[in-house]
């Protein structure tokens, strides 16, 4: 009996969902990755919704617990450090999900798990791909030749052989914001709480808890006349300092701490929109199909229910049917996409509602936050983090020795 064959390029959340069930459900799977090793650290993920639901399946719910943050809620501040309001954890999907992990920390819950059969390489990628017929030939950077039935691309939102292959079919939404990460050194005024400190001039800071005892930053603001992504590491963090010294509460701080801090990355949000997420025997998932940024929320559940969801349809082809393949692309694609639009939605005035520009500004957002953190409408704030989301039944995946 023929054995499907796959190629994944990229293995973080996305890819490495999608390669442990094309493994179980029988398939020949190799895994590359342009980094020369497994890439750890990262910043704070959840698992929501059918994310968490995907999970359970693969039986990593306990191993992802174990990892997680201990953080306890969100807590708004002002410039002095004092509390505006509190978001606690409540439910499985607050403003801060009951499985908060680092995102190195639930790949490598993963990629442990995979199934041996699966092969992994480090340090190699595509540089051309051939797509056409019943299978896709693939030239890496290595110089090795790949012949696969089906070639997926998990490679993340700047994914250059999504572009390559799709090229006009890839839109952009920018959404004039610049996110800086970054780990700092802990203090005694740390605690398990998410900390955010909202400012004029359009910016934001903010402090998460880990579970290395060190702090995972975040400066943020919001301009579209700067694009940190684009520059260079020293010039990005100049930027930086030009525009956060002196902005209050642990700005100065964070500041200095990405100065030397050896895991600083800069973002410029932008969501990727495709009318169609396969082309003949290639295919895209998670952010390189359809990020959705922080704002939207819940890219690691939506890339975990994209992998589960793909191969369950593959998993459902017969090896002899040379249009399966291509039935099973389309039907995950229609099983994805009513989840997808929804967390691609943002409200009218995201996300520059929330970076005001002036005193006035800030003093109504904190107003706002101070009344959602009471009581009910604590409650209805929450649902803020609600995503990955559906109502449809998670499609059956045809495993190689069971059902699940």
């Amino acid at each position: 009996m023929k054995v499907h064959k796959a190629l994944i390029s990229g293995a973080s959340i996305a890819g490495l969902s999608t390669a442990f069930w094309l493994g179980k459900a029988g398939w020949e799977v190799t895994v590359i990755e342009r980094a020369g090793a497994f890439r750890d650290g990262g910043q704070n993920v959840d698992v929501r919704g059918k994310g968490r639901e995907v999970l359970r399946l693969m039986n990593l719910e306990d191993a992802v617990r174990e990892r997680t943050t201990t953080e306890e809620g969100t807590v708004f501040v002002n410039g002095k450090g004092q509390t505006v309001g509190a978001f606690p954890v409540e439910d499985s999907d607050g403003m801060t999900a009951e499985l908060e992990i680092l995102r190195g920390d639930l790949a490598r819950v993963i990629l442990e798990a995979l199934p041996q059969s699966i092969e992994i390489r480090y340090g190699d990628w595509i540089e051309r791909v051939e797509n056409g017929g019943e299978h896709t030939q693939v030239e890496l950077h290595s110089g090795r030749t790949e012949t696969c039935d089906l070639l997926i691309i998990a490679e993340g939102v700047r994914s250059k052989t999504r572009d390559n292959v799709f090229a006009d079919g890839v839109s952009r939404r920018e959404l004039g914001l610049n996110i800086a990460y970054g780990t700092i050194e802990r203090t005694d005024r740390d605690d398990r709480w998410w900390r955010w400190y909202t400012t004029t001039g359009r910016r934001h800071v903010s402090l998460r808890p880990d579970n290395r005892g060190t702090i995972r930053a975040m400066l943020a603001f919001t301009g579209r006349e700067r694009n940190l992504a684009d520059l260079s590491k020293d010039q990005a963090l100049a930027e930086l300092r030009d525009i956060f010294t002196g902005a209050g509460w642990d700005s100065d701080r964070v500041v200095e701490g990405f100065a030397s801090s050896d895991d600083v990355y800069f973002d410029y949000l932008t969501q990727i929109k495709m009318p169609s997420w396969s082309k003949e025997r290639v295919c895209v998932t998670g952010d390189a199909a359809w990020c959705v940024t922080p704002i939207g929320g819940g890219g690691s559940s939506l890339a975990l229910l994209g992998g589960y969801v793909l191969a369950a349809f593959l998993s459902q082809a017969e090896a002899d049917d040379p249009t399966g393949i291509r039935a099973a692309l389309d039907r995950y694609e229609k099983w994805m996409r009513p989840v997808i639009d929804d967390a691609q939605s943002l409200p009218p005035g995201i996300p520059n509602l929330f970076y005001p520009q002036s005193k006035a500004g800030v003093g109504t957002v904190r107003t706002f936050i101070r009344i959602a953190s009471f009581g009910p409408l604590r409650r209805l704030a929450s649902r803020m983090g609600h995503t990955a989301r559906s109502g449809q039944k998670l499609p059956e995946i045809r495993l190689a020795h069971a059902r699940v």
